[in-house]
């Protein structure tokens, strides 16, 4: 589920995709979607292989090398592995190389996955390097000089797949270290093995740790913002439900307000920044989309319509300011344009959702519903 934006990832991060759990989409069809990348922290190489544990994922890591993974590695991985292991392995290890035309035509004749080669993509030097700028916030100064042993316990935690043994890890180094200023980080990465494991509460608790210790922490305050106002949280809070619709907007903008004080890194240009920002951003906004479009299906109160219009709006700049729209967006999007009777741009948004392969089938299922009652001349909401 989306981290999954984080973002890329966070998008790949952050992250997130986070917990979209759907009414017309089971939780376990909506975990593979996207899961929120572990993205590197303060005092990271920018080098070193990113994590990110997917739920549903099967078969057997191949890659059994520590460094960066090379061009021919990732090809034989995808000729031999199922798609899942070879994007299992390509966020453990990341690649050493950055992704190019040529090289996407080479894996894709090795019969690479539209995910499988997005998973390369965001797996890059320079991608890793943008993201770990990107997810440490503008108050990331202050981190040197942190003691070996911390240093070496945030790189274990960061590396684990298994979320039990992460979080156990997690307890453990807050109770050793709990003045250390990689406790918000690694509370961040406890977040993410309690949403592996689908303990939402969990997830939200950790991630106000995290956000107590620093409130800038771009990583968490983006998770938190995409798990608020997810059905599979609201639903198990419901006599606060629009209390936590409130505290996820108010988060979003101040998280929107934090991406954009984030500073250009070296000879990076004003168009490269703004790109690299925006793809963090979008991730935000498919967030307060979720935001309004719980507030336009508010129970027994029927559909309002200026929230399902902030709905589509929201929804519209997540997929259009980035190059790595998230799937899941494009279906909350094509849901707010179904109830809004726009069958049209409804169908275009399923049409989208539709190219991953997780939600295939059921953006299939609404694209087959909308088609019908096109023919039929019906475009009022069902």
């Amino acid at each position: 589920m989306k981290i999954k934006r984080i973002l890329w990832v966070l998008a790949a991060l952050v992250l997130a995709s986070v917990l979209y759990a759907q009414r017309a989409m089971p939780p376990s069809a909506a975990s593979q979607t996207q899961t929120p990348g572990q993205s590197q922290g303060p005092g990271q190489a920018s080098g070193q292989g990113q994590n990110q544990a997917q739920t549903g994922q099967r078969g057997k890591s191949q890659a059994q090398g520590t460094g960066p993974m090379t061009e021919k590695e990732v090809t034989k991985e995808i000729k031999s592995s199922p798609a899942e292991t070879a994007i299992k392995d390509v966020k453990q290890r990341g690649v050493d190389f950055d992704m190019t035309p040529e090289i996407e035509k080479r894996l894709r004749k090795a019969k690479a996955s539209d995910e499988v080669v997005e998973a390369v993509k965001e797996a890059g030097p320079k991608a890793r390097a943008q993201m770990a700028k990107v997810v440490m916030g503008p108050g990331q100064a202050g981190v040197q000089g942190i003691p070996k042993e911390q240093t070496e316990g945030y790189d274990a935690i960061r590396g684990e797949l298994d979320p039990d043994k992460a979080i156990a890890m997690v307890e453990d180094f807050a109770k050793k270290y709990p003045d250390s200023p990689l406790l918000s980080y690694v509370y961040s990465f406890g977040a993410n093995a309690y949403q592996q494991k689908n303990d939402v509460d969990k997830v939200v608790e950790l991630l106000d740790l995290s956000l107590k210790m620093k409130p800038d922490n771009i990583m968490s305050l983006v998770m938190k913002v995409g798990i608020l106002p997810q059905p599979q949280y609201l639903n198990k809070h419901q006599e606060d439900r629009d209390k936590i619709l409130q505290e996820a907007e108010s988060e979003a903008n101040r998280a929107l307000q934090l991406i954009s004080q984030v500073p250009k890194q070296g000879n990076e240009t004003d168009a490269d920044h703004q790109k690299r920002l925006a793809e963090v951003a979008s991730q935000v906004h498919g967030s307060l989309g979720m935001v309004h479009l719980e507030r336009a299906t508010e129970p027994l109160a029927g559909v309002d319509k200026a929230e399902l219009a902030k709905a589509e709006q929201e929804f519209k700049t997540a997929v259009t300011t980035t190059d790595h729209p998230a799937p899941q967006d494009y279906y909350r999007m094509g849901e707010a344009y179904k109830m809004d009777g726009k069958l049209d741009d409804a169908i275009q948004a399923f049409t989208s959702a539709s190219q991953t392969a997780a939600l295939k089938p059921f953006a299939d299922q609404q694209l087959e519903e909308l088609n019908k009652r096109k023919a039929q001349g019906s475009t009022g909401p069902k």
